[in-house]
Order: structure tokens, then C-alpha cells, then sequence
């Protein structure tokens, strides 16, 4: 089958792992693109038992169904965009970008999802950067937090300390391949622990977002709570939806940064679980994508 024209919501598409507790994963993805507009199609790449404490289990969906899903949606959906998180395995990440080396996926997002806010892997590979390599020279925008770039580019992930070691991250992660870089800064020290209650700065948390010509700093107010689950999957998904809606990419960060910030803020005082619990996507969904600049056209 073919795909045709979309008479609708633009359609993206992510390929993810299911998050049981649904604060993460694609769970996070369908209810980000949904807020925003866009119809979400979903490749799973595996199964996770989770709720806000922690990963139990993990069962890889084999890379020979990844293929088939991926098939079954690309023939016959209108796919404008493609977001990748949990991958689970090398030989997932291997066939997926085999497809994106046929250019089947546009503006494709690639969020290299290597282990839970618990701390639990969830790449079964001890190469991640080499297991990536395959993949990122096929992204438009990589998003990595401080931790995975840090990760993918051999850096010990507590050297950075401030915005100037986050951009020289994103521009060692641009040299893996992709056009666009946005390493998100919630990790750096202080901003985590002043989240969650603790006195003084930092009152923001700041994103760099590069690209082999500039450099942008794009910033949003701390909220302070724990409910933090999901967070770069949603922003992820939410900078899909504005490149499915032909936002160019500073645009889509931006407003993805925007939405993310809503979503925090709307959670922030809820109580669902025991630990670090969901953001509020229905809170965040009045935050409409609006391109300041023309739109970006789909990468050859």
C-alpha cells in the first residue's frame, strides 16, 4: 500500500516503548500529540512493567516486528514526522535506521532514550554511542539530556556544570551527525534539587538547541515539583508534532519547551503514585505551535 495525502490533523509518528504507569514512553507521546493536534501512530519497541518508583521488567519487542509495524504504518499513513525513543536494542536501532537510510522518515527526531529517571538501562548494548552512530546521520534533531549526550560522547556525566559545557555537548553530539542539536539542561547540578523544594537558584532551566551554524540558548522557568516523569519523552514528541505542522525546527523547540513547562506546571501539585509521577498534558494543550519564521522543508 501506498500512502496518500492526509485530509485531517497532520499524522506523526513515534517509535517508542510502552510505559505501563503511562507517564513516559509512547503513552507520553500519544497524549503530547494529541494536546497538540496531531494524529499519533506508534511502532512499539518494547514492554515495560513501570509505575513512579521504578522499571520492574522489560520485554524487547523483536526488531523483525519493529520492522512489520514500521511497514504496516509507512505504507499506508501520511507520516509527516518521526520521533524515536526507547529503542531497546541494538538490532532495533539497527533496523530502524536502515528504513530512515531509504528516507521513509522525515524530519525524524531522534530522542536516544538510554536508561529511566530510576537509573535502570533501557538499551540492552554497552556501546550506546556506537549503537547510535547508525542512526543519528539520519536525524534532523537529536535530543538528548545532559546525561545521554554525555553518555554518547564518552563524557563523564557529571563533568558539565553549566550552559557552556552543554553546548560544547551538543556540538560533540553534532559531529555524530544529525542537523540539529537540543540537549536539554534539567540535569545540570542545582536544578534538579531546587525542583524539588530546594532553597535559591537556579530559578530556569535552559536547552541548547545548535546546529553547525548557531548556537541557541532557549529558556523556561524552573517549576518546582517531583512530578517529572516523562519529561523528554514529552518534549520529544511535542517538537514532532510542531515539525509534523511544518513549524522549522528553532520554532518546534521553542514551543515544545513552552508546552513542556505548562505540562510541569500544570502537575505540580498533584499526588498520583509514590514517586515521581506524570506531567499534565491536558493542562498544557492550550499552548498552540506558531511558526515566527517560514516553515522547514523535509530533509533530502
Amino acid at each position: 500500500m501506498r500512502a496518500v495525502p492526509a485530509d485531517g490533523p497532520a499524522v506523526a509518528l513515534t517509535v517508542a516503548g510502552s510505559d505501563s504507569s503511562a507517564g513516559a514512553g509512547i503513552q507520553a507521546d500519544l497524549l503530547t500529540m494529541n494536546a497538540l493536534g496531531v494524529l499519533a501512530a506508534t511502532v512499539v519497541t518494547a514492554v515495560t512493567a513501570q509505575d513512579t518508583l521504578a522499571v520492574h521488567a522489560i520485554h524487547t519487542v523483536p526488531a523483525e516486528l519493529v520492522s512489520a509495524q514500521l511497514e504496516a504504518v509507512l505504507g499506508d499513513l501520511p507520516i509527516a514526522a518521526v520521533k524515536t525513543g526507547m529503542l531497546a536494542s541494538a538490532s532495533t536501532v539497527e533496523t530502524v535506521a536502515r528504513v530512515a537510510a531509504e528516507g521513509r522518515l522525515p524530519r525524524l527526531v531522534v530522542d536516544p532514550v538510554l536508561y529511566a529517571s530510576t537509573g535502570r538501562p533501557l538499551l540492552e548494548t554497552t556501546g550506546v554511542g556506537a549503537t547510535y552512530r547508525a542512526l543519528l546521520p539520519y536525524a534532523l534533531v537529536a535530543t538528548p539530556n545532559l546525561g545521554e549526550a554525555a553518555l554518547l560522547c564518552g563524557v563523564d556525566p557529571g563533568a558539565p556544570t553549566d550552559v557552556d559545557d552543554l553546548v560544547d555537548l551538543a556540538r560533540q553530539v553534532l559531529l555524530l551527525g544529525p542537523r540539529w542539536v537540543l540537549v536539554t539542561g534539567g540535569h545540570l547540578p542545582g536544578v534538579e534539587t531546587a525542583a524539588a523544594g530546594g532553597a535559591g537558584p537556579p530559578t530556569h532551566v535552559p536547552d541548547v538547541l545548535c546546529d553547525a551554524h548557531h548556537v541557541t540558548v532557549v529558556d523556561g522557568p524552573r517549576v518546582a515539583t517531583t512530578n517529572t516523569h516523562g519529561t523528554g519523552c514529552t518534549l520529544s514528541a511535542a517538537l514532532c508534532a510542531g515539525l509534523a505542522q511544518g513549524l522549522s525546527v528553532p520554532d518546534a523547540a521553542r514551543q515544545a519547551k513552552a508546552y513542556v513547562t505548562r505540562a510541569l506546571a500544570g502537575a505540580a501539585t498533584w499526588t498520583i503514585g509514590s514517586g515521581r509521577g506524570p506531567l499534565a498534558h491536558a493542562d498544557a494543550s492550550t499552548v498552540t505551535f506558531r511558526a515566527s519564521s517560514s516553515p522547514q522543508p523535509p530533509p533530502t
